[in-house]
């Protein structure tokens, strides 16, 4: 085991509130009806290749694009298809979909095999035919990251840290299926011809780390690092940073630095696959909050309705204020019950009055808290007022793209500022003003 290289500039330290932790996973029952989104992943979205009255059976492909930037979707049941429609995903984007009533007898189809991983092409050629997207919640198609073309990484990170309050499911697979992960993880250096592996994990998951250093104890390419448990070390250039102290340039991507990051049940999952041929179909997820009785780790097949989990772990309506796609610092609140879940989605928190704070903002007192806990070394309070006047010209000066909505400025502010929220609104402002202007 090593010792972390670098502090991260910035961040905090935030409660743990990880009680779900030492609950072994369970495995939700299969719904009544699913409904699968052909947007699951940044990039392009996929075409539906089923219509009404067809039958379809689990790990079909029901969309894919041709573009690069795009993984395929797959259906995670088996059943007849009853519609296609637009619906509305946790984060805003508007997608066609697949409904799909389930049969109950999860049929896989005939023709899946364990795919041809002898060489490098085939190897990524099975990695998109995975439809693996980054399931720590970016969503960034996982054969897309991994295809470096001629140049060959100095190191593949594997992301352990799990730094969010609430949030488990990672913890989790390393207990229950670490064997997995190191097998993913030896699959990705050997077919890509990575020297050395690096696994991020914080301090306060000891039994994670003394076992996956266990496991990874026979192969001398792969170190486990222990890092001070702070918040945001999670984010991808946090932790490049500190593990080999590189900063990858605004703009830029891990590669430009000799490194590759992925997420630790990203690896789990690719090992599965590369071993059984069933795709990307169903996650952990952890599921927690006031709102529900039965919290946990469940493993969910991807189109489960919320209302179905919400449910089955005994949720309280009257209670339930807000629902929490992700952690309480970088989710998003889920319109209704009505939404299915997708593969960015690694937690539902259903919270209530005792979970929330419902301090309205006030005027900024111009403290400079948001400053020393920006980890990207951005000015938020002038963000914030640039990107509520709507001045495009002042967020592109002062760095707003470079900005990774952690929420650490929004943590600390007295003023309770809805800094992350005008962020995003003068992104999109930029992303505009960007499309109009050619």
């Amino acid at each position: 085991m090593i010792k972390q290289f670098k502090n991260i500039k910035g961040g905090v330290i935030l409660p743990h509130k990880k009680d779900t932790s030492e609950i072994s996973s369970k495995i939700m029952p299969v719904p009544e009806l699913v409904e699968i989104p052909m947007q699951q992943h940044i990039g392009a979205p996929c075409e539906t290749l089923v219509k009404k009255g067809d039958q379809v059976y689990v790990g079909q492909i029901i969309g894919d694009s041709k573009q690069f930037v795009s993984a395929p979707i797959h259906s995670s049941v088996s059943g007849q298809v009853i519609e296609t429609r637009k619906t509305m995903l946790f984060n805003g984007t508007v997608s066609e979909s697949v409904v799909i009533k389930t049969d109950g007898l999860q049929t896989i189809l005939p023709e899946i095999s364990k795919p041809d991983i002898s060489n490098k092409e085939n190897f990524l050629k099975a990695v998109r035919n995975c439809g693996l997207t980054g399931l720590g919640g970016a969503g960034f198609p996982a054969h897309v990251k991994l295809n470096t073309k001629d140049r060959i990484p100095e190191c593949l990170i594997v992301n352990a840290v799990e730094c969010e309050p609430y949030i488990t499911c990672d913890y989790r697979a390393i207990i229950e299926d670490g064997e997995e992960i190191i097998k993913g993880i030896k699959l990705i250096l050997d077919n890509l011809a990575i020297p050395k592996a690096y696994i991020g994990i914080e301090d306060n998951k000891c039994s994670g780390a003394e076992k996956l250093e266990k496991l990874a104890s026979e192969d001398d390419r792969i170190d486990v690092v222990v890092l001070k448990t702070k918040y945001p070390q999670g984010a991808e250039k946090m932790l490049i940073y500190a593990l080999t102290g590189k900063k990858v340039p605004m703009g830029g991507l891990p590669i430009d630095v000799g490194t590759v990051v992925m997420n630790v049940t990203s690896v789990q999952t690719l090992a599965r696959y590369c071993e059984t041929g069933i795709p990307l179909i169903s996650r952990r997820m952890t599921i927690d909050g006031e709102g529900i009785r039965e919290r946990g780790n469940y493993h969910i097949v991807l189109g489960t309705y919320i209302k179905d989990i919400f449910e089955f772990c005994k949720g309280d309506k009257e209670k339930t204020l807000k629902i929490l796609c992700g952690g309480p610092m970088m989710g998003m609140a889920a319109k209704d019950l009505d939404m299915p879940v997708i593969k960015q989605n690694n937690a539902l928190l259903f919270m209530t009055q005792k979970d929330l704070d419902f301090i309205e903002e006030s005027a900024c007192i111009r403290c400079g808290r948001c400053i020393d806990a920006c980890p990207m070394g951005l000015m938020p309070l002038t963000l914030n007022k640039y990107a509520l006047a709507k001045m495009t010209e002042e967020l592109v000066k002062y760095n707003l793209m470079n900005c990774i909505e952690c929420g650490a400025c929004s943590y600390v502010c007295p003023a309770k500022r809805h800094l992350v929220q005008s962020f995003r609104i003068g992104k999109e402002l930029l992303k505009k003003e960007k499309v109009k202007n050619g």
